[in-house]
């Protein structure tokens, strides 16, 4: 079984995922915006199966031949720790975005589409693909027990806390956006916390050693 301090680590890192900007949130957001919050709520569901897309493709070990070849650990992680301090420089770079700013020009779709768009904006999201491939293997040890059993058990945490953020957004994306409309500074705020934990996240991996 995999140690609570190794569980809480894993689940700060899958929370640096999901505030980090990208198309999960800008989507999620731009939905519930425009076409209210049922409409958000569906896509969500759609985001959550395609987490789970991608966990059952680690439980399974189809990306484990990755993990087989001699420097393929190392490149991945190298890979990983320059994506998280991209999307940290993103984040805080002089003109970047606020990620409250989500598109509002988006027609309406069918509860399907929703679902599908959902889905398929996850599944082809490769932060997401960087994040399994590059965090997944750090926690998991022979030692705890069935590798296909800690696998499962990271994922569920992962969507865990992807899921209760999401649902949180999609419920407040209107007020959250209008508030931060209203009030500038607290972009920078969110902004350069957002980059501090990414960056954090970064330096943790580089620092990991390959089992």
């Amino acid at each position: 079984m995999i140690p609570v301090s190794d569980l809480l680590l894993f689940a700060l890192a899958a929370f640096g995922l999901v505030i980090s900007p990208g198309p999960n949130m800008i989507y999620l957001l731009s939905r519930s915006i425009t076409q209210g919050r049922k409409a958000g709520l569906i896509s969500l569901a759609g985001v959550v199966c395609g987490f789970l897309f991608h966990i059952l493709m680690v439980s399974f070990s189809l990306t484990a031949v990755l993990f087989t070849i001699p420097y393929a650990y190392t490149i991945l992680k190298t890979a990983g720790v320059i994506y998280l301090l991209y999307l940290a420089w993103q984040a805080i770079k002089p003109g970047s975005k606020n990620v409250f700013e989500a598109r509002t020009d988006l027609k309406v779709d069918t509860p399907g589409k929703l679902f599908r768009m959902g889905f398929f904006t996850n599944v082809l999201n490769p932060k997401v693909a960087v994040f399994y491939l590059s965090f997944f293997p750090q926690f998991i040890k022979p030692a705890y027990g069935s590798v296909f059993r800690q696998s499962l058990t990271l994922g569920i945490v992962q969507i865990m806390v992807s899921f209760t953020v999401n649902f949180i957004i999609v419920l407040v994306a209107a007020r959250v956006a209008r508030w931060f409309s209203a009030n500038p500074k607290w972009v920078r705020v969110q902004k350069w916390f957002m980059a501090s934990v990414l960056t954090g996240l970064a330096a943790r991996m580089a620092f990991d050693k390959a089992k």
